[in-house]
């Protein structure tokens, strides 16, 4: 047997993990303190990654996720897994310098060639983005996860936080919502091969190059979407302080999802994020795709707050560097009944 079929294999078996919904995570970390003169930025506002200021000209973004198999390749595996660890550095605004492996392997029922691959496929994201691999953590565990802690650099004065936009402007989504119930489909063997490998192709590819293009333009705030679902992060991103307007017919869904959604693939961690956010959502029609804005989303797009002066320029900017998917998705408005709206 080879290694992608050991890998299916054991994929099957160990299924996804449970993850703490926004309602949960905030109550856990909710005593925590991180006060200190030098942190910029902690964990007081939800935000996607820690800064600390270091000089005049330099500060520390740091962050860790790990995430169990999302497809049965491991080389592919680890590359998702990569780029989801990493994605938080770049909606910060900032590089990658390093990462470290943190990996979860059950060594006695898999191979070290399973291991070997998932470790290089990581390793070619983060050399992509120009960091580099300098140590880790293995641990054995019935259950396989991989993932990173990654240290990047960010100029004090230019990070991008994830609620601050400004009223006016509007939000950019740089990939496709529904890669959690297309992730949940991959394990019950739902979907063609040609299908795994378009969605693969999303979830490995980096937000590295999206976020260096934003840099140059007008933005206001950036946050990557991912475990909380579009409307989760979007969420955090209005902080209460500003309601956002969503226009269904631009978000940028794989029809494919839509498929499953209609079929009632729809893992538990969109609903979970549903009852969380029920109460902070007005919509006047409900929608049919409306579940898939709350669908748990790995190594998903960044959503980007600019002017509605550069956000043409930001948008086909985007397209012409290949992210196919970029579209302008919601308008930043002043803070209405609800935060979150959608028509």
């Amino acid at each position: 047997m080879n290694n992608e079929a050991k890998l299916t294999k054991y994929v099957k078996a160990a299924g996804c993990a449970a993850k703490l919904g926004p309602g949960d995570l905030t109550e856990a970390i909710g005593g925590l303190n991180c006060m200190h003169e030098n942190v910029l930025v902690g964990m007081d506002e939800s935000d996607d990654a820690s800064v600390y200021y270091l000089d005049e000209e330099r500060a520390l973004v740091q962050t860790v996720d790990i995430i169990t198999p999302v497809v049965d390749d491991p080389f592919v595996y680890g590359q998702i897994a990569a780029a989801n660890s990493l994605s938080d550095v770049f909606a910060m605004g900032g590089e990658v310098a390093t990462a470290m492996n943190i990996v979860g392997f059950d060594g006695c029922h898999q191979p070290r060639s399973v291991l070997k691959e998932i470790l290089a496929g990581g390793e070619s994201k983060v050399q992509e983005c120009g960091g580099v691999i300098i140590g880790g953590h293995t641990i054995e565990a019935p259950e396989m996860t991989y993932g990173m802690s990654v240290t990047g650099f960010v100029h004090p004065k230019k990070i991008y936080r994830n609620n601050t936009p400004r009223i006016g402007d509007v939000l950019i989504l740089t990939k496709p919502l529904g890669m959690g119930i297309l992730t949940t489909a991959i394990k019950a063997d739902m979907l063609e091969a040609n299908v795994v490998e378009k969605v693969a192709s999303i979830l490995a590819t980096l937000n590295h190059k999206a976020s260096q293009i934003m840099r140059t333009y007008d933005v206001s705030a950036c946050t990557d979407v991912t475990g909380f679902g579009l409307f989760g992060h979007a969420y955090e991103m209005s902080f209460n302080r500003v309601s956002i307007a969503f226009e269904m017919k631009n978000i940028p869904i794989l029809e494919e999802a839509r498929a499953l959604a209609d079929m009632g693939i729809i893992p538990a961690g969109a609903y979970n994020n549903k009852s969380y956010l029920n109460s902070k959502v007005e919509a006047k029609v409900p929608h049919k795709d409306e579940i898939i804005l709350y669908d748990a989303q790995t190594s998903g797009g960044l959503l980007i707050a600019v002017s509605q002066k550069d956000a043409p320029k930001l948008l086909q900017h985007l397209k012409d560097e290949g992210l196919e998917y970029s579209s302008i998705i919601a308008e930043i408005m002043p803070l209405g009944e609800k935060p979150l709206t959608y028509t």
